[in-house]
Formats: structure tokens, sequence, C-alpha cells
């Protein structure tokens, strides 16, 4: 199931960071803050445990979140995702999963994986910027479930329909929190209308 996080602060920041003349300093605040204000949609239905909570006038009952998180950026765009949900929940942990797609296969192959020894136990968020033909997604997701991580859920900025139904249909247990769903993948893989390739335009690496 994809949730789509409509909020005007959210479209606000999307607006101005899909702009093409958007530079690099402000593309990344622009999507840290998206991803921020993100945070309590793709958190709301975790677990919580009591706590006990001592104020200045009397012991009263709070709560905690039941597991520990693990937020999993995909590198390298990923990255550009972490900041903004590390600004809620400085707790996390962080692992790390590279993909570099194969040009004989085109298929995305895991070159880097280093994640916490308690996946099992934990809330693992991992994080993209852009769902688009949905191949990395469910690569990244078998190998966190067979590193053992078994509550996942998945944040993107932008995701196009054709990758959401790749991933629901391979992933169906893995909920999809996303800014906006956009139109369609072009005939080289892009969202239309999309914001072009988040990992060049945060990095500054476009040609």
């Amino acid at each position: 199931m994809h949730h789509v996080i409509d909020h005007p602060l959210i479209q606000a920041e999307l607006t101005a960071l899909r702009d093409r003349n958007c530079p690099g300093t402000a593309f990344r605040q622009h999507l840290r803050r998206i991803a921020s204000l993100m945070v309590p949609a793709v958190t709301a239905d975790f677990a919580t445990r009591p706590v006990p909570c001592e104020t200045p006038l009397e012991i009263t009952d709070g709560a905690a979140p039941e597991r520990g998180i693990v937020l999993t950026p995909v590198l390298r765009a990923g990255l550009g995702f972490l900041d903004g949900f590390f600004d809620l929940l400085p707790q996390a942990s962080v692992a790390h999963i590279g993909l570099a797609r194969n040009e004989d296969t085109l298929l995305p192959e895991p070159y880097y994986m280093k994640v916490p020894p308690n996946l099992a136990d934990c809330e693992v968020i991992l994080l993209d910027p852009m769902l688009a033909t949905g191949g990395s997604a469910v690569e990244a997701l078998k190998k966190l479930k067979e590193a053992g991580a078994k509550h996942l859920r998945f944040a993107c900025l932008v995701a196009a329909p054709e990758g959401i139904q790749t991933f629901e249909d391979a992933m169906p247990d893995v909920p999809i929190f996303t800014a906006a769903v956009d139109r369609c993948l072009n005939d080289k893989g892009y969202i239309l209308p999309g914001l072009g390739d988040a990992g060049d335009r945060l990095f500054g690496t476009a040609g």
C-alpha cells in the first residue's frame, strides 16, 4: 500500500525543489525539510511501550518507541534524505546499501551493505528520493530481509505509477510513503514531470 503525504508545506518545498534553476545548496535544504516533514506520517503507527516520567510535580505515564529505529539510505541519493529523518529521529542507527546498475542486464546489483546486528528487532526505514522503475527499492528490500529485517517501510520524495506497481507486486507487505505520485516514466526511465537526477542535483555531478 502506498501513502501520499499531501501537506501544504511539503508541496511548497517540493515545488521549489523541482525548479530546474534551484541550485544544489537550496536543493539539499529543501530535500532535508521535506524529509523532516514526512517523518510524523512515516512513523505514525510505530509501536510504543509505557515508560514512567517524573514531572516537576508528580510521576506520570509516558511512552517510548518499542523498537529501535534503523534509517537505511540507498547510496547515493538516499543520503539526501538522511539528515531530515535524523533531525526528528536522532536516536536512530544507520544502515547503508549501495546499488549499481549492471549495464548488461540493466538490473540493480548491490556493491556495499553495512547494517546493525539487531536488524530483526528494529523498525527499518528505507530511504531513496526517487521510486522510478522500482528495481532498486525492491532489490534493497530483498537484501534487508535477507539480513533479518522484519519491520520495514519505504520513504521517497517522488514516485512513478510504474514503480509503485512493481514495488507493490514484489513487496506487498512493505508500505510506501511518498510526497508525490507523478505522471509516468519516460523512455529512459526518468520520472515525469519529476525533478531530474536527484543524486546529481544533490552532489553537483550533473554532466
